[in-house]
């Protein structure tokens, strides 16, 4: 520990002391010999200005009160763990979507990794040491992205021109911004469309030009939007109509018993097998992860879900004729 790290571990230890705190007390917990808490001391005093008292009665030191507020250092103070915490978070943002907010966060973070070099702790082993994979990240305009956000912390209206993949149509909306989503290493912006009066998730992705109104957003409650889009299953919105029952092999079974697929879903083992009981009303995705898992789950119902996923699976095997026959080569 440093003297940078001593003198903000000094100003929460007495920003937080309820009594006077003792010199010995201070050396154990900044891990310095006497002298270096009075030197931290006499700093704090003449260049911060730290109105530290010594208390003879109850021989400890304490912040004196100064006023309405309590003391604090000037300028945004960290530790080199929250200054490390702070360029991990950095990394994150600029794997999950490079350039989203690189123009911004580059100047906090060559000051941040400034700091570290200056106590001899350099911030570049934070690039060499985490691996951020985004596997199915889609590009993105950071443009729009910013616009977006801009417009969704302001609480305004917003006119966009939007692509829809599954229609593949392009369509202007003017929609109130709720939320945004990262779900899948990729941006989902809950909305209130108000050509069509209900709750849509737009993927921002597909956004191809955004534009601020100067009209206040329509406010949805929280209440409201958990109901809509944190009931169902992944992405899509609306009430649960039905409840899917996955039976995984025991193989499958010690990675997703471990996992949360859906906040309220219901797991035990049965014969040695995980059963799995998730909510849902679109069965699109759902069928996509169900299907990854290959033969290591039988939808058990209901009927409609076990009838799409079994035509998925014939689909796929038509692709490989001769695919299920064992190979007579080598005999």
């Amino acid at each position: 520990m440093d003297l940078f790290d001593r003198i903000y571990s000094m100003h929460r230890i007495l920003s937080n002391a309820r009594y006077p705190v003792s010199r010995d007390n201070l050396q154990e917990r900044l891990e310095c010999s006497r002298a270096t808490v009075n030197r931290i001391i006499r700093d704090m005093r003449n260049y911060f200005c730290a109105p530290i008292e010594f208390d003879r009665e109850k021989s400890g030191y304490y912040y004196a009160k100064t006023g309405e507020h309590p003391f604090e250092l000037p300028g945004l103070w960290f530790n080199a763990s929250e200054l490390y915490a702070l360029l991990t978070v950095q990394r994150l943002l600029t794997e999950v979507q490079p350039g989203l907010l690189e123009g911004h966060l580059t100047p906090l973070r060559s000051r941040i990794e400034q700091i570290l070099q200056s106590q001899h702790m350099g911030g570049g082993e934070i690039t060499r040491r985490i691996r951020i994979l985004g596997m199915a990240a889609r590009r993105m305009d950071p443009e729009h992205f910013q616009s977006v956000a801009g417009s969704l912390l302001r609480r305004k209206r917003m006119e966009v021109i939007y692509h829809s993949r599954s229609r593949d149509e392009v369509a202007a909306r003017t929609i109130s911004p709720q939320r945004l989503v990262h779900y899948r290493d990729n941006w989902y912006l809950d909305v209130w469309d108000h050509k069509k009066t209900v709750l849509r998730s737009f993927s921002v992705d597909r956004i191809r030009k955004a534009s601020e109104l100067d009209i206040p957003a329509e406010e949805i409650t929280d209440k409201e939007l958990d109901a809509h889009y944190a009931t169902s299953y992944g992405i899509f919105g609306g009430k649960p109509t039905k409840k899917a029952v996955l039976r995984f092999t025991p193989e499958r079974a010690r990675w997703v018993s471990e996992e949360k697929w859906h906040p309220q879903q219901e797991g035990c083992f049965k014969d040695g097998c995980y059963v799995l009981t998730i909510p849902y009303s679109n069965s699109l995705e759902l069928v996509m992860d169900i299907l990854k898992h290959g033969p290591g789950v039988e939808v058990v119902s209901p009927d409609s879900l076990r009838k799409e996923v079994a035509d998925q699976l014939s689909a796929a095997v038509a692709l490989y004729p001769g695919g299920g026959e064992k190979s007579n080569e080598g005999k």
